[in-house]
């Protein structure tokens, strides 16, 4: 009366040749064999976008500086849907990015509207 659990199958087994990303434990990443690109930002363009926007040295988690990796990876992630329309978990993680730059962006005009306007026009992210 035992049950048995059939065979795993090949295909779950091996990784999918069409995966757009293959991250390793270290950090490092690899393009994938149909040659796509990681989607995450590169330790050069992100410590380039946190020279850009910090606000005294030293600064790497001021609201200028999240909302402008975010707005990197938004942009990324954008591109990456125009030629992956289909790929709707990392579009979830697109929406959740976007709010957290909008509840960023709102305390940032609460708090300082002078840093606010000056971010966003820096960015170009409202009309």
């Amino acid at each position: 009366m035992g049950f048995t659990l059939p065979a795993p199958c090949a295909r779950v087994s091996q990784p999918s040749a069409s995966l757009h990303r293959w991250h390793h434990f270290d950090g490092s990443k690899t393009m994938c064999p149909d040659g796509g690109e990681a989607l995450s930002i590169s330790k050069d363009r992100k410590s380039g976008i946190i020279e850009s926007y910090k606000t005294h040295p030293g600064d790497t988690g001021s609201p200028e500086v999240q909302v402008a990796l975010l707005s990197e990876r938004i942009e990324h992630l954008t591109e990456h849907f125009k030629t992956h329309r289909k790929d709707h978990h990392s579009r979830r993680g697109l929406l959740m990015m976007v709010g957290t730059r909008r509840r960023l962006l709102d305390y940032l005009k609460r708090t300082d509207t002078d840093r606010y306007k000056e971010l966003i026009k820096k960015l170009g992210i409202r009309k």
